[in-house]
C-alpha cells in the first residue's frame, strides 16, 4: 500500500523568467470534454458524443506587482504568453520526488488587482486562457493539447490523427 503523492513545492515561469517567491498560488487547468447526449429511435438511453476539449485556463496569484506580466495584457497572439508550472510531488513513504511540468500558451483574459489598502496584502489574480497545454511527469509526455493545430496526444496516442488526415492535414 502506498501513500499519495502530494505537492511539496512549485515554481511558475513566464517566458522563461522565474517567479520564485512571487507567485503564491496556481490553480491548474481543469481538463474537460465537450459532450452532448445523443439518443435516436430504438436506443434505450442517451450516449454522450464527444466534441473535443472544453476551454483551458490557468489561474494564478502574484504576491504583488509583476510588471512584465502586466505588459502582456491585450497581447494579440492566441499563444503570446507562455507559462510553465514546475511542481515537485512526493509521497510520505518515499524519498523520490516526481517532477510535474505543465506548459501553457495563451493570453491573459483577466488581471484583478484586488483591494488597495495600506498595510494589507496586495495579491493580484491572473486568468490566462490557453490554446496550448502540455502535461509532463518525470520527463514523460502525458497529455498534449494544441487546439489551433487540432492535436490531442494522450499517453503517446495521437487521438486526432485520423481526423486531421480525413480533412487533408
Amino acid at each position: 500500500m502506498g501513500l499519495p503523492r502530494k505537492l511539496k513545492n512549485f515554481n511558475l515561469f513566464n517566458a522563461g523568467q522565474s517567479y520564485m517567491g512571487q507567485v503564491t498560488e496556481v490553480t491548474l487547468p481543469t481538463l474537460s470534454r465537450k459532450m452532448e447526449d445523443y439518443q435516436a429511435g430504438g436506443m434505450s438511453g442517451p450516449v454522450p458524443v464527444d466534441f473535443g476539449s472544453e476551454a483551458v485556463e490557468l489561474q494564478w496569484k502574484a504576491g504583488g506587482l509583476l510588471i512584465d506580466a502586466l505588459k502582456q495584457y491585450g497581447i494579440t497572439r492566441h499563444d503570446g504568453v507562455q507559462l510553465r508550472f514546475a511542481g515537485a510531488y512526493q509521497s510520505s513513504d518515499s524519498d523520490q520526488a516526481d517532477s510535474v511540468e505543465i506548459i501553457v500558451r495563451g493570453r491573459h483574459k483577466e488581471i484583478n488587482f484586488g483591494s488597495a489598502k495600506v498595510g494589507d496584502d496586495t495579491e493580484h489574480d491572473y486568468t490566462t486562457v490557453c490554446s496550448y497545454y502540455k502535461l509532463t511527469i518525470n520527463d514523460e509526455s502525458i497529455i498534449e493539447l494544441d487546439f489551433v493545430n487540432g492535436i490531442e496526444i494522450v499517453g503517446g496516442d495521437d487521438r486526432t490523427a485520423n481526423i486531421r488526415s480525413a480533412i487533408g492535414l
